[in-house]
């Protein structure tokens, strides 16, 4: 798994030596971009077993080709205003989220990484709607999975061309580098 990572982040094999106590040591000439997000995805390989270390060697040509791109989509808000756990429960459904319950969002955040590999533009905001009814059965609570908080390589490791990462100092958010729809499929029909 690890060599298999390494490669796709343009990394070269220079020496593997086995040490003897079913530990291996590798050796790899690896661009400083292709380290970027890769020491959390290496403990994660690693079981929070391996040691890594890097030492800077050369200034050299950059590497032709994409570093690793990730696999999934995301779950992009379509309006502002705080999530309620009305509206983020169904999301969870479709994939990990990055926003809380009250969090404030904006159209154009990212809330989410979407299960399947295409972006969705999601409703966050969407509120329950009142009805002067009773349930006949008490509101069921909505169990919510603690939201993703990246910190700031995870965040430059996992956005692609058209996001950005947005800094504040409480807080790191994603975001499209388009914010509304229809800016952004006017970007991709002539981009």
């Amino acid at each position: 798994g690890v060599m298999e990572k390494l490669g796709t982040r343009k990394g070269q094999l220079k020496n593997m030596e086995p040490d003897g106590k079913g530990r291996v040591r590798l050796d790899y000439m690896i661009p400083a971009r292709g380290l970027i997000g890769f020491q959390n995805e290496f403990r994660t390989l690693t079981q929070g077993s391996g040691l890594l270390f890097h030492v800077f060697d050369h200034y050299g040509p950059k590497e032709q080709g994409a570093i690793a791109k990730r696999q999934n989509g995301v779950m992009i808000a379509n309006a502002p205003g705080a999530t309620p756990a009305y509206a983020l429960g169904p999301l969870e459904e479709r994939g990990r989220l990055f926003a809380a319950e009250g969090d404030n969002v904006y159209e154009g955040q990212l809330v989410g990484i979407h299960s399947k590999d295409n972006d969705l533009t999601v409703n966050a905001i969407k509120t329950k709607p009142l009805t002067n009814m009773r349930a006949s059965g008490k509101d069921d609570a909505i169990k919510l999975t603690p939201a993703i908080k990246y910190t700031l390589e995870q965040a430059l490791d996992f956005i692609e061309d058209d996001e950005l990462v947005e800094v504040t100092p409480k807080e790191i958010r994603l975001r499209k580098k388009f914010l509304t729809e229809s800016d952004r499929k006017r970007a991709g029909r002539s981009g």
